[in-house]
């Protein structure tokens, strides 16, 4: 079986012309012509080896290195940088990015078959036997009740992955009420209503990923409308079932934005789900409407529901934190201040709020329940448990 290398490079010339040299030397070759597709083709398909251009506008090589060193599933990946630029600082930061060699422009066809031979050589020859991909973990953000910040939590929550190096996907469940997009700048996008439209059997991983919009951040998303007929869309659970089956083998991992309490997809889904987010606010009627979601859920499964207490307005009303996790028999994950401006001013900009004011203290605590779902998560993601 031909050894796969992965060419990167955002001039199709250069793609083309690196791929038919490679191809004249028996390689299997595929490509990608930004730093976003690269990451995401190189977790789907596991090449042998990676030719990576430095200069592209999306994403620069650099970043692309270290994004691909910092995923388990890639980082023994060999990398061999190619660009046109000539100065020893920057072969020195490809390097330290995490690149095995590195080209400079223009380059003879028998150099490059040279240095992909050794770097192949190189690597095959401590290499374990080489196994598949393994599937990314599912986290489902629900709130016990509508308006406590459910989407907002869900995109923040995969921005703060994506900056801790992991390559998610966040997923609009809402059909016909879907906002994420909105709050991203996006506009409307009816990624998952077209998913859907098709048979079970026709939801696979490609038929996923064409629907996929990057955000100028790099964040991957499935979006679903607000337009109100997309709710008329048949969404059965074998649907269900095979849409997150496809997104596991996309995203590292795929959050889900599940929206409020449980109907009868939902309940299905989250039952497909490694890890739940609960949203609460620290007042006596959502506590009591979480109490009852609780139930439900817990008879899933032990340990998979984290609460997230969301203070929307300072008040001095509110229930304290211990009372909150006698209520709901559960410990709080995280709690999360009020900041509404800040949220307001985020939207109007497009941008999660860990990535427009990463100082401030609620992005803080978002990317610290980040940082704590991960290890929680990566086991599952390797299928250890």
């Amino acid at each position: 079986m031909p050894e796969k290398i992965l060419v990167v490079d955002d001039d199709v010339d250069s793609l083309k012309l690196i791929g038919l040299m490679l191809q004249k030397n028996g390689y299997e070759v595929i490509a990608a012509n930004n730093g976003s597709r690269a990451l995401q083709k190189a977790v789907a398909e596991i090449p042998d080896l990676i030719i990576l251009d430095v200069m592209m506008p999306d994403m620069n090589g650099y970043e692309v290195c270290r994004r691909l060193r910092a995923n388990p599933d890639t980082q023994n990946i060999p990398i061999i940088m190619f660009t046109a630029k000539t100065l020893i600082d920057d072969k020195v930061a490809g390097f330290e990015a995490g690149a095995d060699d590195y080209l400079t422009k223009p380059t003879h066809p028998a150099e490059l078959a040279s240095r992909v031979r050794a770097i192949l050589a190189r690597s095959s020859s401590g290499k374990q036997p080489k196994k598949g991909p393994s599937k990314g973990a599912t986290i489902g953000v629900i709130g016990a009740k509508g308006g406590v910040g459910t989407t907002t939590l869900a995109i923040n929550l995969g921005a703060a992955m994506l900056q801790q190096g992991d390559d998610p996907i966040i997923c609009d469940l809402r059909l016909g009420q879907g906002s994420m997009g909105l709050f991203l700048g996006m506009g409307r996008s009816h990624g998952l209503a077209n998913v859907l439209r098709r048979s079970p059997q026709d939801i696979r991983t490609e038929t996923i990923e064409g629907e996929i919009v990057t955000h100028a951040s790099g964040l991957r998303t499935l979006l679903s409308s607000a337009h109100p007929r997309e709710m008329e869309i048949k969404f059965t659970p074998d649907m269900a079932s095979a849409l997150i089956e496809g997104l596991r083998q996309l995203g590292r991992p795929t959050v889900f934005d599940l929206g409020a309490g449980l109907n009868r997809i939902t309940a299905h889904i989250q039952r497909q789900m490694d890890k739940l987010i609960l949203i609460v606010e620290p007042n006596t009627p959502t506590l009591t409407m979480a109490r009852e979601l609780i139930n439900d859920l817990a008879t899933e499964g032990a340990g998979r529901i984290n609460v997230a207490v969301v203070n929307r307005a300072q008040s001095s009303l509110q229930t304290p934190w211990h009372e909150v996790e006698k209520i709901l028999g559960q410990d709080i994950r995280a709690i999360i201040s009020a900041a509404p401006e800040l949220a307001f001013q985020s939207i109007e900009a497009g941008t999660p709020i860990v990535l427009y004011q990463p100082n401030a203290i609620v992005a803080s605590q978002m990317i610290k329940l980040a940082e704590d779902m991960k290890p929680r998560i990566r086991s599952i993601a390797g299928g250890d448990s």
